[in-house]
C-alpha cells in the first residue's frame, strides 16, 4: 500500500514513516503544499496523510485538489487544530479521518487500515475473486482455499490487478505502485514483466484462471468477463 505523507514537521514525517515501513507500507513525503501538489497530480497513493498546517498554504487547498479531480485516495487530516468548525469542515470537503495530533502512530496505522479496508475490500480484511483470495495485511493468498508462496511484490502487484480488473495498466504505473517515485530513477522497467511473469505462473501453477492478458504496446491488464 501506498501512502503520501505531507507533513512539514521532519521528525514526526520521520517517525511515521519508519513506523509504517516496517509494516509494510511504502511511504513517500512532501513538506509543502506545491510539492504536494505536484505528486497528487503524477501518482496514486491509496491513503495521504494530510497536514493543515503547511509553510506555503492550508492543507484544504490540497483537499480541494484531491476531490475536484475525482482522484480516489483516501485522506487522512493530521492536525494540531482541534476544534469542532476544523473537523466538521474537513470531513465536509471529503477528508475519510481526522486525527489530533499529538497521537500514537499506532493509533494511525490502524486508522489507515480501517480506511483501506472500506475503500478497498468492502470492510473486510479480504479480496476475493473467484478462486483467488487475498489478505493484503496478513500477506496471504488463497487459490481454491489453499494458500500460495508469493513474495511481497507479487502481493502488492496481485492485489493492484484485482483492484483494476478490466483497466489496462501501463508498465510505468505498475513500477510507479510498487516502488514509488523511485521507478522515476530507473533505467527500465523491464522487473514488471519479471514480476508478472512470475505472478501469472504461481497462480496457473496452483489452479487459477489466466487472468493477467497482455496488451501490446500499452501494458498488462485483470481480465474479467461476468
Amino acid at each position: 500500500m501506498k501512502i503520501l505523507i505531507i507533513e512539514d514537521e521532519k521528525d514526526l514525517a520521520m517517525s511515521i514513516s519508519q513506523f509504517l515501513s516496517e509494516h509494510d507500507f511504502l511511504c513517500e513525503w512532501v513538506s509543502t503544499r506545491e510539492s504536494a501538489l505536484d505528486k497528487i497530480g503524477i501518482y496514486e497513493y491509496d491513503c495521504i496523510l494530510l497536514d493543515l498546517m503547511l509553510p506555503d498554504g492550508n492543507g484544504f487547498d490540497i483537499l480541494k485538489a484531491i476531490r475536484s479531480q475525482n482522484k480516489l485516495e483516501g485522506v487522512i487530516i493530521i492536525s494540531a487544530k482541534d476544534t469542532l468548525e476544523t473537523r466538521i469542515e474537513g470531513l465536509q470537503m471529503g477528508a475519510d479521518d481526522f486525527l489530533i495530533k499529538p497521537f500514537h502512530i499506532s493509533e494511525l496505522m490502524v486508522r489507515i487500515q480501517a480506511l483501506i479496508r472500506r475503500r478497498k475490500f468492502s470492510g473486510s480484511n479480504r479480496l476475493v475473486f473467484n478462486e483467488i483470495e487475498v489478505d493484503y495485511f496478513e500477506k496471504l493468498i488463497f487459490v481454491h482455499q489453499k494458500p500460495v508462496d508469493f513474495t511481497k511484490k507479487e502481493t502488492d502487484l496481485l492485489f493492484y490487478l484485482i483492484s483494476n480488473k478490466n483497466r489496462v495498466l501501463s508498465k510505468n504505473a505498475i513500477a510507479e505502485h510498487l516502488s514509488g517515485d523511485m521507478a522515476d530513477m530507473l533505467d527500465n522497467h523491464d522487473f514488471v514483466y519479471a514480476h508478472i511473469k512470475n505472478l501469472k505462473k504461481k497462480l496457473m501453477q496452483a489452479g487459477a484462471g489466466d487472468y493477467i492478458k497482455s496488451v501490446y504496446g500499452l501494458g498488462y491488464k485483470w481480465e474479467y468477463e461476468s
